[in-house]
């Protein structure tokens, strides 16, 4: 559903609001080791949501990407529509371009639940939520590796 960017996105916005509670300013090489990510996709990725608002950053030695609270506000679909733009909303599951649903593609009344319910679930939940979750353990980051 979600490009790879903006996975990488994603992951890093929640690891970045965990790690910068107390006024810690997190560096990208410690944004890519936290999230499992490519350094170079990260710096790219955080370019924009700070150009976008989403994330405060410094330069310098002692910088580094923050939140404060009101960033923390921002929902997951703020984090979608900055990296992806609004495809996920509008676009055909299968790239069709003259699918609606008066010009339905084979799978849209179906995918249309499927899609309205994953839109509700990324509007209505922030980052800060994110990551009070991940705070409590009810989820992860990183690839879990089978031993």
């Amino acid at each position: 559903m979600f490009s790879k960017s903006c996975e990488y996105a994603i992951k890093s916005m929640i690891f970045i609001a965990q790690k910068s509670k107390d006024g810690a300013r997190i560096g990208i090489k410690d944004i890519a080791k936290g999230t499992d990510s490519p350094q170079h996709f990260i710096a790219k990725i955080m370019q924009v949501l700070s150009r976008k608002k989403l994330v405060h950053s410094v330069k310098g030695p002692n910088g580094g990407f923050y939140m404060d609270n009101l960033d923390l506000q921002n929902s997951i679909a703020d984090i979608v529509k900055a990296i992806d733009g609004d495809g996920l909303y509008t676009d055909c599951v299968l790239g069709l371009h003259a699918c609606s649903a008066e010009n339905p593609c084979p799978i849209h009344s179906e995918y249309s639940v499927i899609k309205k319910n994953f839109i509700k679930m990324i509007e209505n939940n922030t980052i800060g939520e994110f990551r009070d979750n991940l705070d409590a353990g009810n989820f992860h980051l990183k690839s879990i590796l089978s031993v």
